[in-house]
C-alpha cells in the first residue's frame, strides 16, 4: 500500500471513528446512568393482586392482575418483582420455606427458603447493588382474620386481636430492620413502605343476606382503628413508611347511626346502609361472597395512596 493511500486510509478510519464514538458514548453513558430500579412487593395475596370469580369478572384473577403493584410499578416507572404468597402471615413470611399458594407464575418462587430470605438475597445479589428504588409489604390481615369468627362476644374478639398484634409487632419490626439492613449495605435508598387494608368486616352490616352482623361490622372499626392499624404503623416505623388503606380511600371509616347513609344502585339492592359499608360493597367482593379480596377499582385506589404517598415523602 502506498504512503498516500495509507494516509487515506487512516484518516477515513479516524472520521468514522469521530462519527461513531460519540453515539456509542452517549448510549453507555444512558446505561450506565439509568440502571433498571426495581420495585419488590412482598407480603400475602393482597400483594399479588388476587382476585376470586364473580359474575362481572367469572375467571378471577389468579395471576394477580391488576393489583396494587402493577399500578404502582407503571406509575414508578420501575420493575416490579413479585415475592408475594396467598395465605401469607406474619409469620410465615419470616419462617415457613417455601410458598404453597404463588397465586402468579410471574413471581420470583423460592421453594427452599422463606419469603423475606428470598427479597433478601435479590437485594443482596451484587448485579443489584443499589437499583431496588421501592420495597412494598402487605401482611397482617391473615393473622386476625380468624378473629371475627371468635365466639364469646366482643370481649373474646379483642382478646384474639391483642393476642395476634403481639406475633404481628415482633415479625413485622424484624422483617423491616433485616430488609433495611440489606438495602443500606448494598447502597439502596428504597423506602420500605407498610399497608393496612380495607376494613372489609364493614361489610357483615349486609352480608349474609339472611344473618348479617351489624354489631361486628361496628366493632371492625375499633380492631382497626385501636389495635391493627397502629401496631403495623409502629412496626414500619411511622406514618412515614406507612399507608393506611383503611381509611384513606373512602370518604367515611365508621358505621353506625351516626355515619350517612347511601343507597347501591349498581351493585346489590341493599335499600340505605352506612356509606362506609357502601364503599366495602364497592371496592371488595365482601359484601356480594363474604369473600376479603378487593376488585380491580379496590386495587387500584390502594395503588393510588401509595403513589400518592410516595409523591408527598
Amino acid at each position: 500500500m502506498s504512503i498516500a493511500l495509507s494516509t487515506v486510509v487512516a484518516a477515513s478510519v479516524a472520521a468514522i471513528g469521530l462519527a461513531v464514538a460519540p453515539g456509542i458514548s452517549q448510549a453507555a453513558s444512558k446505561h450506565v446512568t439509568k440502571p433498571p430500579v426495581y420495585y419488590l412487593s412482598l407480603g400475602d395475596s393482597y400483594s399479588i393482586g388476587y382476585q376470586p370469580s364473580s359474575p362481572s369478572n367469572p375467571a378471577g384473577d389468579p395471576n394477580g392482575s391488576p393489583g396494587y403493584t402493577a399500578y404502582v410499578a407503571k406509575k414508578q416507572k420501575m420493575t416490579l418483582e413479585q415475592f408475594g404468597c396467598g395465605g401469607a402471615t406474619t409469620s410465615s413470611i419470616v419462617g415457613s420455606i417455601g410458598c404453597p399458594d404463588y397465586g402468579s407464575s410471574d413471581v420470583v418462587e423460592y421453594p427452599d427458603t422463606t419469603q423475606e430470605a428470598a427479597a433478601l438475597a435479590f437485594i443482596n445479589n451484587p448485579a443489584n447493588a443499589g437499583e431496588v428504588g421501592l420495597i412494598t409489604v402487605s401482611i397482617g390481615g391473615n393473622d386476625v382474620t380468624s378473629c371475627a369468627n371468635v365466639t364469646g362476644g366482643e370481649l373474646a374478639i379483642f382478646e384474639c386481636i391483642e393476642a395476634a398484634d403481639t406475633g404481628i409487632a415482633t415479625n413485622v419490626t424484624s422483617l423491616v430492620s433485616n430488609l433495611d439492613a440489606a438495602l443500606t449495605a448494598n447502597g439502596d435508598t428504597a423506602p420500605v413502605i407498610g399497608l393496612t387494608y380495607p376494613d372489609v368486616i364493614l361489610g357483615d352490616w349486609v352480608y349474609p343476606s339472611g344473618s348479617p352482623d351489624q354489631s361486628l361490622a361496628s366493632l371492625s372499626v375499633a380492631a382497626f382503628d385501636d389495635y391493627i392499624n397502629p401496631t403495623l404503623q409502629t412496626a414500619y416505623g411511622g406514618a412515614p413508611n406507612f399507608v393506611n388503606v383503611t381509611k384513606a380511600p373512602y370518604k367515611y371509616a365508621t358505621a353506625g347511626d351516626d355515619t350517612p347513609l347511601t343507597t347501591l344502585k349498581k351493585v346489590m339492592p341493599y335499600g340505605k346502609i352506612p356509606a362506609a359499608v357502601a364503599e366495602i360493597c364497592q371496592l371488595t367482593y365482601f359484601c356480594s361472597q363474604g369473600n376479603i379480596h378487593a376488585n380491580t377499582t379496590g386495587y387500584t385506589n390502594i395503588g393510588k395512596l401509595i403513589v400518592a404517598h410516595l409523591a408527598a415523602a
